[in-house]
């Protein structure tokens, strides 16, 4: 297996590490790197190409190779993750016995991002389940694991589809999905690509990609539905629904520093 390391400035930490969250990581680890700088050790998965990334030229990056046995240790202390009372993603590895009346989802993330343990993901899952109503198309933008978009299913979507600029990100989907019982639609069909109207379109991805992708979530979502955002930041995500407008903000939910926002 192979670890992608990007060396960057003490200062600079935070604004990589959202770089690396937008490719699609599922975690990162931060070491003590020479002359006072951070090393940021991550993987995109031995599917992806890593001739251009789209970092910045400032942040250094190499490659190395590591034991996967010992970078999969994380599973064995894995535990299932309770968004609700009523609402778990069980880890698709390990047994787990619900309460009656518990929906559970069940997810192994792979390489991507959406185990379901991270705020953007719960907050997007308390949002979702409130705003669907059965029968609804759901969109999923930056899927991920899928976790998103097998959640709509579950909540009584008509259908889902998600779509992530990742290529991991079409397996790992599909075989939650499996897994789940559901069929969702993925591919990394690009967002300007999509056709169609949705009630109900989630994005939970970081706020520079959001703006850029304002037009088009405009476009997709059907009149008087729901646009989901999160991957925001609890004080810092106004230029982001400046960026939506016309659309309003009808309700915002907050979890240790970041914001879910729905808009219609």
């Amino acid at each position: 297996m192979r670890a992608l390391v990007i060396t960057v400035t003490a200062d600079e930490v935070e604004m990589a590490s959202d770089a690396l969250w937008a490719l699609g990581v599922v975690a990162i680890e931060e070491r003590v790197g020479p002359h006072g700088t951070i090393e940021l050790w991550t993987s995109l998965g031995d599917e992806i190409g890593y001739d251009d990334i789209g970092l910045p030229t400032r942040w250094p990056w190499r490659l190395e190779d590591v034991d996967e046995a010992v970078s999969e240790t994380w599973r064995e202390f894995a535990e299932p993750i309770w968004v609700d009372s009523d609402l778990v993603v069980q880890p698709r590895w390990i047994e787990f016995d619900p309460p009656t009346g518990v929906t559970v989802l069940k997810i192994d993330p792979g390489v991507t991002f959406g185990m379901g343990d991270h705020p953007t993901t719960m907050l997007s899952l308390r949002a979702l389940r409130r705003e669907l109503t059965p029968g609804d198309r759901v969109l999923d933008v930056g899927c991920g694991s899928g976790v998103l978009a097998i959640a709509a299913m579950k909540f009584g979507a008509g259908s889902a589809t998600a779509i992530d600029i990742a290529p991991a990100a079409v397996p790992v989907t599909l075989a939650n999905a499996a897994a789940n019982d559901v069929a969702v639609e993925v591919s990394t069909t690009p967002l300007a690509e999509i056709a169609g109207n949705f009630q109900v379109v989630v994005a939970n991805i970081l706020a520079p990609t959001l703006v850029a992708l304002a037009p088009d979530l405009r476009r997709v979502l059907a009149p008087g539905g729901a646009l989901v955002i999160s991957g925001v930041l609890e004080d810092a995500h106004q230029h982001v629904l400046d960026a939506l407008e016309p659309l309003q903000v009808v309700a915002t939910d907050i979890q240790d520093g970041w914001a879910e926002v729905t808009l219609r």
